[in-house]
């Protein structure tokens, strides 16, 4: 007669032994955990960059609100479209404003990231459940920035996909195809989630 007693650890992917020894570098939390890091890495290094060289990217925000290059390569200023100009942000305070705001986000987002990364070392065998959380709000808040705030906002509110000069599209879907694939990892089910207590009464 078989244990149904397994039945749930074995749905959830539980190995027969834990893993042990170098073999643990292979599983599911620490999989997780590297790509939360990586992305909390990449944002904290894009948020301090901004910072750092503040000129450049305000450029490009500035050239985005304004839509003076959504125009397919005219020259700045030309041949723009009358029926979607009257979105254009030229005042440079709001501007400016607008670029703060996206800095701030970047600096949030990567803090909340580097938390989690604690907490996945922190809670190792105990479930994760913080760790999670917060890997959660952080990569939301990635697929906020470049998919709302770029691609949605940016792309196509402000028309940036007709621009061939300052146009982030290409950047701002691959940032948030990475986000995406740690998002999903992270909620893969297994049974790491419910900690080593758990899978030894299970």
């Amino acid at each position: 007669m078989s244990d149904h007693r397994s039945a749930p650890a074995a749905e959830l992917g539980a190995p027969d032994e834990p893993t042990r020894g170098w073999l643990r570098l292979g599983t599911l939390p620490v999989v997780a955990a590297v790509l939360v890091g990586l992305n909390g890495l990449y944002i904290l290094l894009v948020a301090f960059g901004n910072i750092t060289d503040f000129g450049t990217n305000q450029a490009f925000v500035q050239h985005v609100l304004a839509m003076d290059t959504t125009n397919f390569g005219a020259p700045a200023g030309e041949d723009l479209d009358p029926d979607v100009m009257w979105r254009a942000i030229t005042d440079p305070v709001l501007q400016n404003l607008g670029y703060l705001g996206v800095i701030v986000w970047e600096s949030a987002t990567a803090i909340v990231l580097i938390a989690a990364v604690v907490f996945w070392i922190r809670e190792r065998h105990r479930g994760y459940r913080v760790a999670r959380a917060l890997s959660t709000i952080g990569l939301l808040m990635l697929l906020v920035l470049f998919m709302g705030g770029f691609i949605t906002i940016g792309g196509e509110w402000f028309q940036m996909w007709k621009s061939t000069s300052w146009n982030g599209l290409d950047p701002a879907f691959r940032n948030s195809v990475l986000a995406l694939i740690a998002l999903v990892v992270i909620h893969l089910p297994s049974a790491h989630w419910r900690g080593a207590e758990a899978r030894t009464r299970a």
